[in-house]
């Protein structure tokens, strides 16, 4: 059997609900009932986002950026008024919107630095 593709996205995190209120607040995610005490859960489309603890051994004290390599791309229906949002919170844009072959696109940075990219052409 080959593999179909992705089928659940998490990224470790040093403070577990102070990510999933992050993602909550300013993405406007919204916690799935399932998943383990030691992850958030998100109820998201076609595959699910979890923000997690940090496995044992895991420091992200030590790596310059989490995820350096992997690109994250989540869809929005609005991505504008998401980045205006974050921007007037203070969040790092780490590219400003720009309207390319995914429509309005940016990318900014979450509170453990990992570089997440908005979309809103499906």
């Amino acid at each position: 059997m080959p593999v179909t593709g992705p089928d659940f996205i998490s990224i470790q995190v040093r403070d577990l609900e102070a990510s999933a209120a992050f993602y909550q607040q300013h993405l406007g995610l919204t916690r799935s009932p399932a998943g383990p005490p030691h992850a958030v859960v998100f109820d998201t489309r076609p595959v699910a986002f979890a923000v997690r603890d940090l496995a044992p051994g895991v420091s992200l004290a030590s790596t310059p950026q989490p995820g350096l390599g992997i690109g994250l791309w989540l869809h929005a229906t609005d991505t504008q008024t998401i980045h205006d949002k974050l921007a007037a919170v203070g969040t790092e844009i780490v590219v400003e919107p720009f309207d390319g072959p995914f429509g309005r696109t940016f990318t900014f940075a979450d509170p453990d630095g990992y570089q997440i990219t908005l979309h809103d052409r499906a």
